[in-house]
């Protein structure tokens, strides 16, 4: 399990005193936690693999921005330590797809779904998260079924 490999990771970053793996790990470990009390208090189950991917890569969108502000403020330094939590992170999730793999899996879903124009797009885009959670960058896939459906 995902879990698993964190906290392996984490007890290895520990032992080598790697001070930047271990701050991270332990802030992902801090993460899953509290999605695992908010989904408790919904009444549901502990997060899945799948759950935690969606998870790991907002907490890698979110350093993605703070790096684009850092690099405006000048700041090289914190920029550097974001990008190397980005990479921790990152390790933790599946392969990303290219962008010819994106269009090809966008093609097959259009074909799939049978989508004619934008009307159809959310179709397109649940076949897409469904099959491939984790392994494409949403937000740049939808922009590219709407140029492929208009």
């Amino acid at each position: 399990m995902l879990r698993d490999d964190i906290n392996k990771a984490l007890t290895e970053a520990m032992k080598a005193k790697n001070e930047r793996a271990v701050s991270t790990l332990r802030m992902v470990n801090s993460a899953l936690k509290n999605a695992d009390i908010e989904a408790r208090g919904a009444g549901k189950p502990p997060l899945t693999d799948a759950d935690v991917l969606p998870l790991l890569q907002k907490m890698i969108k979110q350093r993605q921005e703070s790096v684009e502000l850092y690099q405006k403020g000048g700041r090289a330094d914190l920029v550097k330590q974001e990008q190397e939590e980005i990479a921790i992170i990152s390790a933790y999730l599946p392969k990303q797809m290219s962008d010819d793999e994106v269009k090809a899996a966008i093609e097959a879903a259009v074909k799939e779904t049978g989508a004619a124009g934008m009307k159809d797009m959310g179709k397109v885009i649940g076949v897409l998260r469904g099959k491939y959670a984790g392994q494409m960058d949403m937000a740049k896939a939808s922009g590219m079924v709407k140029t492929r459906l208009t």
